[in-house]
């Protein structure tokens, strides 16, 4: 997949080079390999110079990739309506994990508020300065009286809480380890230096983690072609039992782009799902531009359910983003914003957007939704 890239400014270049020099750092610590997962760790998140660390506009038309709540309303009103029989019930709060612009925050609260639903709190999982502010910004020109109600934290919250977890999009962006199975054995898929200082690939043996973690996710990769590249999760269980460690009572929506295992590890798919997003431009070297563009891996499915039950949920549902909206009211949100639209520019752009969100093309079947219930 060769795309032709905008030039970064020359700031922009300086800050990528700044993470570049602590990713090379880290690479002669190491022997002269890292593995992938750390050098994704470091590119999205390094403090202060990672892509979600760092101030940068990420989301909507002025950024590298737009999210279902960046459209419009739509998405948010039909999931306001999966969230409140849950919350009506726990009486309880909202925690949304990487809540990006704020827009969904926003759209959600106003939404739940109609419904006569709304949260005890909302409370907003972000551990970014620089994104804080943007969602504060939201929040205030959005639903102004209902900012009381919204707080912010570094951590999943120490008392134990009931209520709705929401994850949009954000199980994508975990790190993920890189394998590449050949006729010689199996290979982990690393970083290392040339001489002129750029990232390359490098293959070493698997370790016996990574091992067991492709057995667990591929089964019997005697049917998979050769060469076969993929990844896989192995923080999934230990991330999902950590943000739900103190959560009592509830329901866990998760928003994201994947397959079931099955599709996901099929001998067609032999180039693995890793994707980069620059400037709303989509390849596949995630070894250029640290810091500056986005790097993800599509959802195994499977193993967030199997995380999830490690960790005493139970499946509610599972479906695609399709399919969930048109259960959760598409036809009544779509009527209502199609009656309040100002004109025929507004009409146009909402059924635009319910395109976008709903047709196998777009994000309809390519996105999917898991429900997860502790009770």
């Amino acid at each position: 997949m060769r795309v032709e890239l905008p030039e970064p400014s020359p700031d922009e270049r300086a800050h990528s080079e700044r993470l570049a020099a602590a990713i090379r750092a880290e690479i002669s610590a190491a022997g002269g390999a890292l593995d992938f997962s750390r050098y994704m760790e470091l590119a999205l998140y390094a403090p202060g110079l990672g892509y979600y660390s760092a101030g940068a506009v990420k989301f909507g038309a002025h950024g590298d990739f737009v999210t279902a709540p960046e459209l419009g309303s739509v998405f948010a009103r039909c999931l306001a309506r999966a969230l409140a029989p849950t919350l009506g019930n726990t009486r309880g709060d909202v925690l949304e994990l990487g809540p990006g612009s704020g827009a969904l925050a926003a759209q959600l609260l106003l939404e739940l508020e109609k419904l006569n639903a709304l949260p005890m709190h909302y409370r907003l999982l972000e551990r970014s300065a620089d994104l804080r502010e943007r969602q504060h910004t939201t929040l205030v020109q959005c639903c102004p009286h209902l900012r009381a109600r919204c707080e912010w934290l570094d951590a999943p919250p120490d008392t134990p809480w009931r209520g709705v977890l929401v994850v949009n999009e954000v199980i994508d962006a975990l790190p993920v380890r890189l394998f590449v199975l050949r006729e010689q054995g199996l290979f982990a898929r690393k970083v290392a230096l040339a001489q002129s200082g750029e990232f390359l690939w490098h293959e070493a043996d698997a370790d016996e983690t990574l091992q067991r973690a492709v057995l667990r996710a591929v089964g019997d990769a005697t049917l998979l072609p050769r060469p076969y590249a993929s990844e896989v999760c192995p923080q999934l269980t230990p991330w999902f039992a950590e943000i739900t460690r103190t959560f009592e009572s509830g329901g866990a929506w998760f928003i994201d782009y994947g397959y079931a295992r099955s599709d996901y590890y099929a001998p067609s798919r032999r180039a693995g799902t890793l994707r980069c997003h620059y400037r709303h431009r989509a390849h596949n070297n995630p070894l250029i531009l640290p810091g500056l563009q986005d790097i993800t891996a599509w959802v195994d499915f499977d193993a967030l359910i199997e995380a999830g039950a490690a960790t005493g949920f139970e499946l509610a549902a599972y479906t695609s983003q399709a399919q969930f909206l048109i259960q959760h009211g598409l036809d009544e949100v779509f009527a209502a914003a199609h009656a309040q639209a100002p004109d025929e520019a507004a009409r146009y752009r909402l059924a635009q957007e319910v395109k976008r969100l709903t047709l196998p093309g777009q994000m309809g079947e390519a996105f999917r939704v898991l429900s997860l219930a502790r009770r």
